[in-house]
């Protein structure tokens, strides 16, 4: 039963590019999951945001989630050392690490926690946040069980990095389709705008761009307005060719 059930875990962590994946029931589950299979009693998982600062992402009781929090606030204690460390850090009992960390270690204590095993998620040199199992009895995993938890975490982790890649790349191909689009439109004002007012299409390019900048507007709108026929070419004699409004007549 157990061999099928760490199957099922890893099949379940792996499968991260489907339709409509959620980050937050993802990462959700890899904390249920390492409950359910590790000897320990909860997990806590804090992720970095863009900034490289650690959040609170789950935690599989209110005891736990109340624990990290303590953790990022007071910045002590074996997640954030795990996270900068880069290292697995084990805490077998958390009465002998009082002067290491005297406050996590007495709130720890305080809200029924003795061992604690911290896992950074990291793929070779990039590291996303820690995943710590905490435990209400003395000692830390054994190497079984260590190994197993290391290994969750390794493929959510690569998981994770491999959707978040995926969803740049879509990024990226969407904004470098969006710049193509938007060029068509620009082309096709500056064509519309020279044969209309008989100036070169250079001219009418640098209209645009002068109209654009001088109302914060982004050049493809002031292309749709121009095709549209809300925007006429005029001539100020002092700055050059410009833009105005075919109706309000504002330049």
């Amino acid at each position: 039963m157990r061999e099928q059930r760490v199957t099922d875990a890893f099949v379940e962590l792996a499968d991260t590019l489907v339709a409509g994946f959620d980050a937050v029931e993802f990462l959700h589950t890899l904390t249920e999951r390492c409950v359910e299979l590790l000897d320990a009693d909860t997990a806590g998982l804090l992720l970095s945001d863009e900034r490289g600062s650690l959040r609170l992402v789950a935690a599989s009781t209110g005891e736990t989630r109340l624990l990290e929090l303590f953790e990022l606030q007071e910045q002590e204690g074996p997640s954030l050392e795990c996270y900068h460390s880069r290292q697995v850090v084990t805490l077998p009992d958390v009465n002998q690490e009082t002067e290491r960390w005297p406050r996590f270690t007495a709130t720890a204590a305080e809200l029924g926690f003795s061992g604690v095993h911290a896992i950074p998620m990291q793929l070779r040199t990039q590291i996303i946040g820690t995943l710590t199992l905490f435990r209400t009895h003395p000692d830390g995993l054994d190497e079984a069980d260590a190994r197993l938890g290391k290994a969750l975490v390794d493929v959510a982790t690569i998981g994770l990095l491999s959707e978040r890649a995926v969803r740049h790349q879509e990024m990226v191909t969407e904004q470098l389709q969006t710049a193509l689009n938007s060029r068509v439109t620009v082309e096709q004002a500056k064509g519309v705008l020279a044969e209309r007012h008989g100036v070169t299409t250079d001219q009418a390019f640098a209209a645009m761009r002068r109209h654009a900048r001088s109302r914060n507007q982004r050049l493809d709108e002031v292309a749709g307005e121009a095709i549209a026929g809300g925007l006429r070419i005029a001539d100020t004699g002092t700055d050059g060719l410009t833009l105005t409004h075919t109706r309000s007549g504002r330049t």
